[in-house]
């Protein structure tokens, strides 16, 4: 892991971050990626929210997201509505909320903890920020192995209680998070059949205004 160091985004990422997108979900639908032109945006916005794995120079990995007042009691959103189709123009610099809008890691790094380091970096924007936690829409693509017997509640259900495990939930379940409920049509995705979860993890030093 030493040859593998976590920064804050640069625009000389831009183009790199379009290819991993590629790279890391080849299941998504070809609207459902961000482009160069996204991330030069989000270098604009909140470059100190976001950010890229290097091994190297080569650009393996990404955290991303924004701050935002998000309503837990009525959560129910599609991925593309709430990034503005990757534009993250919903970022409000007071918001209570770190969206965690994509994190992935190169098919070719993968179980050699960058992903972990990845969130480490964004829970750590948000308690220096003092935001109230993160939360996300989280893909499910163990589903797709499973869909032809039980519900995507089933599934994630038994995900939750151990009895199964997803790639990405079973990760994210073991960094903290919790699930908060489902999220209908929230990607379009073939394996999970546009389902995810709505992941939240607080942050524990969070301390009210």
């Amino acid at each position: 892991m030493d040859d593998i160091r976590i920064q804050t985004i640069q625009p000389r990422h831009a183009a790199a971050l379009e290819q991993l997108q590629r790279d890391c979900f080849p299941t998504l639908a070809a609207g459902e990626l961000m482009n160069a032109q996204h991330f030069l945006n989000h270098c604009r916005l909140f470059p100190e929210g976001n950010f890229v794995a290097l091994a190297d120079e080569r650009v393996v990995g990404l955290g991303s997201g924004f701050l935002i007042d998000f309503d837990l009691d009525d959560a129910q959103h599609s991925y593309q509505e709430i990034i503005d189709g990757g534009w993250y123009s919903q970022h409000d610099p007071a918001g209570d909320w770190y969206y965690g809008s994509d994190i992935s890691v190169h098919p070719e790094y993968r179980r050699r903890g960058i992903g972990s380091r990845l969130y480490a970096a964004r829970k750590g924007i948000v308690q220096r920020l003092n935001r109230r936690g993160i939360v996300a829409g989280g893909l499910i693509p163990g589903f797709a192995d499973y869909k032809h017997a039980m519900t995507p509640q089933n599934y994630v259900d038994k995900v939750v209680q151990g009895q199964l495990r997803d790639n990405t939930l079973s990760f994210q379940l073991g960094r903290g998070f919790e699930v908060r409920g489902l999220l209908r049509d929230y990607i379009e995705d073939a394996a999970s059949d546009n389902w995810a979860t709505l992941i939240v993890w607080q942050n524990p030093e969070y301390r009210a205004g």
